[in-house]
């Protein structure tokens, strides 16, 4: 069986709106395979290219322009992130936000888009689980017990790591998928090793069990019995 790749990633931006000209200036992810982290990650500043940072939007990832003056513009990095991002499912929490920007920067430089059907949105999966919400990556880390107490800011890999953990939970828990495979395993082990012993026969125990009743439980129970029940209808097919 092939192994699965997927990459959990997070942007942070100037602003809400590519549409408008904002740009991305942070991305963060890790890769994982068969929904485990591999430990390789992806983290990379953005300069803006000119692009003003919106102050609601820095005050939420805490990133000024002037950190951004000495990095990158995004075609500088383009070739490494999609060296990364490629030949993999794409996970982002509110995942069009996300893809909206990262399409946006790609067909700046002539880059073709991502297509869809690549994606996979942690937020739809979240609301169809939890159709009562809350549904923010925060409440879900409350919800299933990640630790994100570290989180005073957005961050984009912070972000990711804290979305894998969330992803697997979301999608039944690493740790009970790990039992439900191992149980599966065992008894598929087990049949396969009854069939070759007994041919499909039913195994029997080379000696019966002992019986667990006495004489004297068994006259106890007859006595019980005959003291509410004469001729009890059962006693005709006894």
């Amino acid at each position: 069986m092939a192994n699965m790749r997927e990459i959990i990633f997070d942007t942070e931006t100037t602003g809400l709106s590519h549409s408008k000209g904002d740009r991305i200036i942070e991305i963060g992810a890790i890769e994982l395979i068969n929904r485990f982290p591999t430990g390789k990650i992806y983290h990379q500043y953005i300069n803006s290219d000119g692009f003003p940072i919106h102050p609601d939007a820095e005050r939420i990832h805490g990133i000024s322009a002037e950190f951004l003056e000495d990095k990158p513009v995004f075609s500088a990095i383009a070739d490494g992130f999609l060296a990364f991002f490629s030949d993999a499912n794409l996970i982002a929490h509110n995942a069009q936000f996300d893809m909206g920007f990262v399409n946006a920067e790609l067909k700046r430089i002539g880059k073709p888009d991502f297509p869809s059907d690549v994606v996979i949105d942690t937020l739809e999966i979240a609301r169809r689980k939890h159709p009562m919400g809350p549904n923010s990556l925060d409440a879900l880390c409350r919800r299933y017990g990640v630790d994100n107490s570290h989180r005073d800011k957005h961050g984009a890999l912070l972000d990711s790591e804290l979305l894998a953990e969330v992803y697997i939970e979301l999608l039944g828990g690493k740790q009970a998928s790990l039992e439900l495979a191992n149980v599966a395993d065992n008894s598929r082990q087990q049949t396969i090793t009854s069939t070759r012993q007994t041919g499909n026969a039913a195994v029997q125990r080379p000696t019966p069990l002992a019986s667990r009743l006495t004489k004297v439980d068994i006259d106890s129970h007859q006595q019980f019995i005959q003291s509410f029940a004469k001729d009890p209808l059962w006693s005709q097919y006894d």
